[in-house]
């Protein structure tokens, strides 16, 4: 033996009987220890086969992780307060009295809407239960009724912004109230943090905070004031340094030679996610000829629904939009795709295609399996259509494959998928 320490709770299982038994021993029993676990690792107790059975891109075939149900809680709800998202949308939060859950301590959960806190039936002053979706976020799951004291208000969503005072508006059939005015404080905020954010601009260092701070002290007003900054200014803000400082202004000067379509998702169109934003990028090329598009050109693009056309093309025509994209040219930012050398981009066998992908894929997650398809010249795409090329499926598939089914698209499993274009 090497003398490394190793957890005394294991157990050699001598079949799936006995794993699925210890399982639901420990799922009553980890509370017995004096730290939190969310499940346990079943591992083959065997090298030779370890060996022979290998490992994907990111874990060993020969061990999977259990996960244990989501642990939940009761406690109180002490207030209702809303949000102001990036697009005006306007959440509904539960301020709830501190419960340990999973492993930290919460005192608040997302409610989502006015009708969802309606269904719930969710008041100031009630017991709910509460657990992390996906052990990550809060959520009241329901309302223990029998503990409710008297009878309390029905919470309604307030008539006002309550960061800008501005009436607020729900739009024909949507479930969401939002603030209409653009220059809602709440907005910028959150639009910069999301144009900073590691999926859009990708600017390091650029936290909550530190975006409040440039907003108090007047140094920024959007996000392509950033690329305004410099060091005299940061270091004057508490607890930036000069290394900090210097360490800001870099990663804000690499964020210019981002490829367009972080860009395009870094400038939080409304419905515009990381897929569409590549699906547009490729399409026009350039942030003047996206900005030129008419609905109809964009609702011919596949992926592309009538939704997103109407939000891109009242996207481009705001005044204030104009304004920013200006001020993001002049300091540099790229504003379309660098011609790319084909004989440096090797084999397309892709070329042409259209490939959805549902399930849990071995090999890859879903964005490393949606960049290798567009490397190999195909488009990702988020729906099956008569126009999808073959749907790759993973384990535990969605409605998707059976659309496939019904519509007669090809289907290949992720095996087959490697024979066929030479990933093996």
């Amino acid at each position: 033996a090497l003398g490394f320490k190793v957890n005394p709770h294991r157990r050699l299982c001598r079949g799936i009987e006995e794993v699925l038994a210890w399982t639901e021993e420990w799922q009553a029993k980890r509370w017995e220890l004096p730290y939190e676990i969310d499940g346990l690792v079943v591992k083959v107790n065997d090298l030779a086969l370890r060996e022979a059975m290998g490992f994907t891109s990111r874990a060993p075939r020969w061990a999977v992780a259990y996960k244990f149900p989501p642990e939940e809680r009761e406690t109180r709800v002490v207030a209702i307060t809303v949000e102001v998202g990036r697009t005006g949308k306007v959440t509904p939060t539960a301020e709830l009295e501190p419960v340990r859950l999973a492993g930290t301590v919460v005192r608040r959960a997302t409610l989502h809407n006015e009708d969802y806190v309606r269904a719930k039936d969710v008041r100031i002053g009630d017991v709910v239960v509460v657990r992390k979706a996906g052990e990550i976020i809060p959520e009241v799951v329901r309302v223990v009724k029998e503990k409710r004291q008297g009878d309390l208000p029905v919470w309604t969503m307030p008539e006002t912004c309550p960061v800008c005072g501005t009436p607020l508006v729900r739009p024909e059939g949507e479930a969401d109230h939002r603030c209409p005015n653009i220059a809602c404080p709440a907005q910028t905020f959150r639009q910069i943090l999301h144009f900073a954010s590691r999926d859009a601009m990708n600017i390091e260092g650029l936290g909550e905070a530190l975006v409040q701070a440039l907003l108090d002290e007047g140094l920024i007003r959007d996000a392509a004031d950033l690329y305004t900054l410099r060091k005299e200014q940061l270091v004057q803000l508490e607890r930036m340094g000069p290394k900090s400082a210097e360490n800001l202004l870099n990663a804000i000067e690499r964020s210019k030679q981002n490829p367009l379509h972080r860009l395009i998702f870094a400038l939080g169109i409304r419905n515009v996610g990381e897929r569409a934003a590549r699906v547009l990028a490729e399409r026009f090329g350039s942030i003047d000829a996206l900005a030129r598009a008419t609905e109809e050109e964009l609702t011919a693009i596949e992926g592309i629904g009538p939704t997103i056309a109407q939000n891109v093309v009242a996207y481009f025509r705001s005044p204030r939009n104009q304004e920013l994209l200006a001020k993001l040219r002049a300091a540099g930012v790229r504003m379309a795709e660098e011609p790319r050398a084909q004989e440096a981009e090797g084999p397309k066998p892709l070329a042409g295609m259209t490939v959805v992908v549902t399930g849990t894929l071995q090999s890859w997650s879903r964005k490393e399996i949606e960049e290798l398809i567009e490397r190999l010249g195909g488009r990702a795409a988020g729906s099956v259509s008569k126009k999808t090329s073959f749907v790759l499926v993973g384990e535990s598939p969605g409605s998707k494959l059976e659309k496939a089914r019904e519509l007669g698209v090809p289907i290949l499993t992720e095996q087959e998928f490697k024979e066929r274009f030479g990933l093996s």
